[in-house]
């Protein structure tokens, strides 16, 4: 088995033991996002299919929840704005 295969097995075994996502995966890796994207969409279902499938569906979790994550994300930003706004007008 090729570096790469046991990489992208390895990104794949994370996953799944840790519900990451491909942005933690790839900071713990050390490797980029477009890697372990790619190593999961398109290597892994050659190497191993039982494993890509289940990586599928905890991905599609993930895309399913990004935007709540966003609007969280934002939302505590703008409260943290306006709390720096509203001591600095005292």
């Amino acid at each position: 088995m090729s570096e790469i295969e046991l990489r992208t097995i390895k990104e794949a075994e994370y996953i799944i033991l840790t519900q990451s996502t491909i942005r933690q995966t790839a900071n713990k890796m050390g490797v980029s996002k477009s890697t372990v994207h790619n190593d999961l969409k398109y290597r892994l279902p050659h190497i191993n299919r039982k494993l890509y499938v289940s990586i599928q569906k905890i991905l599609q979790i993930h895309f399913e929840e990004k935007h709540i994550k966003g609007g969280l994300a934002t939302k505590q930003k703008l409260l943290i704005k306006k709390q720096k706004l509203n001591a600095v007008n005292k």
